[in-house]
């Protein structure tokens, strides 16, 4: 590994010196995700293996090659996961894409983000140095954290080599719940049920229905399940739904139809209805997360879509097709463009990796 880690260097030198982009990519399972990538090919899947996993401390580092798959495998070997439920998309993809995309899955609103599971990471920089970041466990984040500013960095910052990720043991029981409501009732209900001490780990509401599902104690699931009502789902139809959501299989992503949109507001927010079209307002809608995720099909204008987003206390990302060239990710406010301008020359003063890949001027 140390000849591959010395050919990386010498690629990130060399193209400094030429002003030359680099495009990393790993599996390039999310080569979509973002702003068309730029620049030479630098291919990290090669760099991979886990360096430590230690089942008792609940962490596990990895190199950034390393296929997802083959860490959930040893993670369900000692009955754990990686809670965030990172979504594949492809077989190839890796632990390095997962953090520099920041994707999670259903269980997001229940277990955190991304950011929330990385302890430390080890990254090439600009200059064609290896920085170390952070730990093995949550004590040794100080200052500035930067590991966790890599989640969903798009790579703009550097090259992860390593992250080192918190685990969690895997829940005793599970239970999926189906109800039949309007979106309305369907946010008052998830609003209501996020007061309660209800051990939910997923929500996902679409055309008139909502998936609810429930993951603890034997004795927790079951008092839920009595208090929530509504059909539970077979095992094996349970686990296929969520895996399809998580992996956007669902019927609702398919690539056919209008842009589609990512909003994150908050889970209180009322049903997106001011300025969009009827149909945007009912099939054309998909939530998760209790409400704090809503996606949206919609070939309004971005600025429409955007001024939503805001005016309900969130952003919104045109995460797949529409005019991409105008950008994909909200716009940031003055004061945070400076803040990321300025992390950018810091750790990649030459501007060479992925450029544009999140905001077109960086």
């Amino acid at each position: 590994m140390d000849d591959l880690l010395n050919t990386f260097r010498q690629r990130v030198l060399r193209a400094a010196s030429d002003k030359a982009p680099l495009r990393i990519r790993g599996g390039g399972s999310k080569d979509w995700y973002g702003c068309a990538p730029q620049g030479e090919l630098l291919e990290t899947a090669g760099y991979q293996g886990i360096v430590s996993y230690e089942p008792t401390e609940l962490v596990i580092t990895a190199r950034c090659g390393t296929p997802l798959g083959d860490i959930e495998a040893a993670l369900a070997r000692e009955g754990q996961m990686l809670a965030f439920e990172p979504p594949h998309f492809s077989p190839g993809a890796t632990v390095g894409g997962a953090v520099a995309s920041g994707l999670a899955g259903p269980r997001r609103q229940a277990a955190g983000a991304v950011r929330d599971f990385v302890l430390g990471a080890t990254l090439m920089n600009g200059r064609g140095d290896v920085l170390r970041f952070g730990g093995q466990v949550m004590k040794n984040v100080a200052g500035y954290d930067v590991s966790r500013l890599l989640a969903g960095s798009l790579g703009m910052l550097g090259l992860i080599l390593e992250v080192s990720l918190k685990v969690l043991p895997r829940p005793q029981a599970e239970a999926t719940l189906r109800l039949e409501l309007d979106q309305q009732a369907a946010l008052r209900c998830m609003n209501d049920w996020a007061g309660q001490p209800l051990p939910l780990s997923a929500t996902a509401w679409h055309a008139g229905v909502l998936a609810v599902r429930l993951s603890g104690a034997q004795a927790a699931v079951d008092a839920a399940r009595r208090r929530i009502g509504g059909e539970t789902l077979p095992d094996a139809a349970a686990e296929a739904f969520w895996r399809d959501m998580r992996e956007q299989r669902h019927a609702f992503f398919a690539p056919e139809g209008a842009p589609l949109w990512r909003l994150a507001v908050p889970p209180t927010a009322p049903v997106l209805s001011h300025g969009l079209p009827c149909d945007a307002q009912c099939d054309a809608q998909l939530l998760e997360w209790g409400g704090g995720q809503r996606w949206l099909r919609s070939a309004e204008a971005a600025d429409t879509v955007r001024a939503l987003a805001a005016r309900l206390g969130g952003h919104a990302t045109l995460y797949r097709g529409g005019a991409r060239e105008q950008g994909v990710f909200h716009p940031l406010a003055p004061a945070l463009h400076t803040i990321h301008r300025n992390l950018k020359n810091a750790f990649d003063p030459a501007g060479i990796f992925n450029p544009g890949r999140m905001y077109q001027d960086l």
